[in-house]
């Protein structure tokens, strides 16, 4: 056994019958940024046996302050192949596979199999719901973390716990991202290390387990919070799917919530085009028997939409972000 995991073997948490269960563990981390630096860096330090990184994007010089896996040089290459190069040279006895796809509903089935936990490091709601909806079908613990300015949080779901959607059945009303309301670069780190020790945790197979536990964190003032939502229920309406374009069926009714300046081509060629406030036009006669599949960039407005009409009575309603 190499002298590289001596110090965290030393404990009894961990020994070499944990070094054995750490090195059998597969993660997908999906996000190579602010979130999946921090924790590829310490799964990969670790000795998780393979890591499977999905990500779409190049990096950006405005990454560097708070991605420190990527050097100036990099800027312009694909994020999951930098990051690929930094982990092996760090640790090559640990498999790091770079898919640089973007996360969907019509691929994270796939995804979600190849892994025995999995990281949400996308900092993206809609990402979320798809991944802890195919968590729980696939029954996959799913660690998930979020920030915006200086303060988020992180949480375990599903894999035996309840999900995300247990916790937070409806998405927000509005959101912000670190390009509109900014973030200093340990207040993501510090989430995405916490994200690490509750795989780790996981992996390692330690009691009390973090499933069904969410930690807050205050980086202005410094504050620990959280609760546990262990034995929380699965919600029973509320809550809306989000599908992929090529999910589309025949029949659907499409709703195009982004305006010609934001998408010039509808998702769907007879896609409907409405706000969220002129959703009440639309006629639940001519949606009976027929799903409405309401679209918009992050999923924000497609729920708000989606909440109106549920209110109506339509009760075949699916989402769609598209990015």
């Amino acid at each position: 056994m190499t002298d590289r995991y001596a110090r965290q073997m030393v404990l009894p948490e961990v020994g070499p019958e944990g070094q054995a269960r750490l090195a059998r563990a597969s993660v997908l981390v999906v996000g190579t940024g602010g979130l999946g630096c921090p924790v590829s860096s310490y799964l990969v330090g670790a000795g998780i046996g393979r890591l499977l990184l999905v990500d779409p994007d190049r990096v950006e010089e405005s990454n560097l302050h708070r991605q420190p896996l990527y050097r100036t040089g990099d800027v312009g290459r694909l994020k999951v192949e930098a990051a690929r190069a930094a982990l092996v040279a760090y640790n090559p006895g640990v498999e790091v596979e770079a898919v640089a796809l973007r996360l969907a509903p019509d691929n994270v089935a796939e995804l979600v199999a190849r892994a025995d936990i999995v990281v949400d490091a996308a900092d993206s709601f809609a990402a979320t719901y798809v991944l802890s909806d195919a968590c729980r079908e696939a029954g996959k613990p799913l660690v998930s973390a979020s920030i915006v300015g200086l303060a988020g949080y992180v949480g375990a779901f599903c894999g035996g716990g309840p999900s995300y959607r247990a916790v937070f059945p409806e998405m927000p009303a509005r959101a912000a991202d670190c390009a509109t309301a900014g973030v200093l670069g340990p207040a993501v780190g510090m989430l995405g290390l916490l994200q690490a020790q509750m795989t780790l945790l996981l992996a390692l197979g330690l009691e009390p387990s973090p499933l069904g536990r969410v930690i807050s964190f205050d980086a202005r003032r410094l504050v620990f919070g959280g609760f546990s939502f262990a034995g929380a229920p699965e919600p029973l309406a509320g809550s809306f799917p989000f599908i992929a374009p090529s999910q589309l069926a025949a029949n659907d009714i499409v709703v195009e919530l982004r305006g010609l300046e934001e998408a010039p081509i509808a998702v769907a060629p007879d896609a409907i085009r409405l706000t969220v406030e002129e959703i009440d036009r639309l006629s639940l006669g001519e949606a009976d028997g027929r799903r409405v599949v309401l679209c918009c960039r992050s999923g924000i407005r497609a729920a708000r939409a989606a909440g109106r009409l549920a209110v109506r009575g339509a009760n075949d309603l699916a989402l769609m972000a598209l990015g």
